[in-house]
């Protein structure tokens, strides 16, 4: 039995771990890259179509948006997530795929006018219509048994619709490991959602630290704040733009706008209009209409109840074409666009952002995580100008951000998710945070709970029936990676595959005779005790 991090290892995006138990091979989340990348990422160690089945925490493309590529490669496994998730993951990842293909299309253009060979896109439209076939949809609560040795139950996580933290049985000769995976765990009295669910035993944990060194600004009523960014905007005759996650942060700030012209707290503007630029947006929220009720909090189903759409009021256009996007900009009237991507670096967002940010008058409001490296990111950060489209932006608008809003739990809240294990686990691994955000968070759990705490790298791998690391990964920085690294990696990669291989190999040797059997055995302990040694 063992866990090999890949993904999101030292870093927020991209998050994958590969488990293994017996013969079966599994993937926990299988996500893109965003922002920017530190670390050299260890390549999945076994072929794409040897992995059994995935288990997918949430929708988002940093834990879901390289399914379509494992499909291309060869995978044809099922993928195992919530009926929400499974729903949002089909309209995303033929998002991703549109946004891949466009963009491949773009650089093949320059790279042919160059003399060079056409760009690829990662994957297409057609590798997700095969990968979204293999969707099967779970229940919150719901045991199952996916194959002979491993069983895994979904629990609302609170981050997003549909998303989950997933208890997983493994057993292998007789032994029996369960392991925890957080997903992202959600942060407390967020809009729609329900809060977070604890688990109350497990073996081995693996926990996300993309808020584990800080702590949200209290924020009792968001709704005051936001109302106020309006009202400031408005009477300068400037437009709030609002970078927005096309799945979860939009749906939220409906929920909120619909308030503030419910309870008319901007004054001058009574009917001032909000335009979802994003098809992406539009979809994800007819899911979040649709969906079973049982996946909202009890605050947004007593208002469906009441007869009213939590996200839908007077005012509210939905900016479908291209024509429609742009014409928004030439439309003088005070505005509010939400738009994705919600980090900026993609989508729509780019051309309001063009015609916002040079604008004194105009606020670009951000309600969500920006990673390091992001558009997002250097816009808080307080650059003076920013390239967008080829073109230099001079940064005038105001730029500000609404305390509180994070779909993420801070440091406090993952303390309190991992507080609601009763019984101590034997380890916890610690990944989907920035850098030093990893090793920090780390050293708070051993402090807080005196829990065995680890931060593995990408490419380390851990033996859970042992209780021992069996390769320790160490940081290798983009662009630093040596040759002599590199056939280090390569050796110890040969091994562990040449390792594989004499195992499967043993398993046919049954009915071999005795002595035949005791020769093997003589030379295999001897080749693991020069190991050992």
């Amino acid at each position: 039995m063992k866990l090999t991090f890949l993904g999101a290892a030292h870093e927020v995006t991209g998050s994958c771990t590969l488990v293994e138990a017996g013969t079966t091979k599994f993937l926990v989340d299988f996500g893109m890259e965003q922002g920017k990348d530190l670390y050299e990422n260890a390549t999945l160690p076994v072929k794409a179509g040897d992995i059994d089945f995935v288990l997918l925490t949430h929708a988002h493309i940093d834990h879901s948006g390289n399914l379509p590529l494992l499909y291309k490669n060869g995978f044809s496994g099922p993928v195992y997530a919530t009926g929400a998730t499974c729903m949002l993951v089909n309209i995303m990842l033929r998002d991703s795929a549109n946004i891949q293909m466009q963009d491949a299309e773009w650089k093949s253009r320059k790279e042919q006018r160059a003399g060079r060979p056409p760009v690829e896109p990662a994957y297409t439209l057609t590798d997700v219509e095969g990968l979204v076939k293999n969707l099967r949809p779970c229940g919150y609560g719901e045991t199952l048994q996916i194959s002979e040795n491993v069983s895994a139950r979904f629990n609302d996580a609170g981050h997003l619709l549909g998303s989950s933290n997933i208890e997983v049985w493994l057993t292998e000769n007789g032994e029996t490991r369960k392991l925890l995976f957080s997903g992202d765990v959600g942060n407390k009295n967020q809009p729609i959602l329900r809060d977070p669910q604890p688990v109350a035993q497990a073996d081995y944990v693996i926990v996300e630290s993309t808020y584990g060194d800080r702590l949200h600004e209290e924020a009792k009523d968001i709704i005051r704040p936001l109302a106020a960014y309006l009202q400031q905007t408005f009477d300068r005759g400037g437009n709030v733009v609002i970078p927005a996650f096309a799945v979860g942060r939009t749906q939220e700030m409906l929920y909120f706008l619909r308030e503030i012209k419910e309870r008319d707290l901007v004054h001058g503007h009574p009917d001032f209009p909000v335009y979802v630029d994003s098809p992406l947006a539009e979809n994800s929220t007819s899911v979040f209409l649709q969906c079973d009720r049982t996946y909202l909090d009890e605050d947004s189903q007593y208002i469906m109840d009441l007869g009213v759409n939590p996200l839908i009021f007077p005012g509210l256009n939905i900016a479908q074409t291209a024509g429609e996007s742009k014409a928004i900009n030439f439309d003088p009237t005070p505005k509010v666009i939400l738009s994705a991507s919600g980090m900026c670096d993609a989508g729509r967002i780019r051309h309001h952002l063009k015609h916002n940010l040079w604008r004194p008058e105009s606020t670009v409001l951000f309600v969500g995580y920006q990673a390091e490296g992001t558009l997002g990111r250097r816009l808080i950060d307080g650059c003076d100008t920013v390239k967008i489209l080829g073109e230099e932006i001079a940064v005038h608008a105001e730029i500000g951000t609404l305390p509180g809003m994070s779909g993420h739990a801070d440091r406090n809240g993952l303390l309190a998710w991992l507080g609601g294990l009763e019984t101590p686990p034997k380890a916890v691994f610690v990944n989907h945070g920035e850098d030093e955000v990893c090793d920090k968070f780390a050293r708070t759990i051993q402090e807080t709970f005196g829990y065995e705490t680890h931060a593995p790298y990408s490419g380390a791998c851990y033996d859970l029936r042992r209780g021992a690391f069996e390769f320790v990964a160490q940081g290798i920085p983009i662009g630093k990676q040596t040759q002599a690294t590199v056939k280090k990696n390569q050796v110890f990669s040969d091994l562990v595959a040449a390792a594989k291989e004499l195992l499967d190999m043993s398993r046919t040797l049954s009915g071999r005779s005795n002595r035949e059997l005791k020769g093997y055995l003589t030379q295999i302990r001897s080749i693991l005790k020069q190991m050992r040694e």
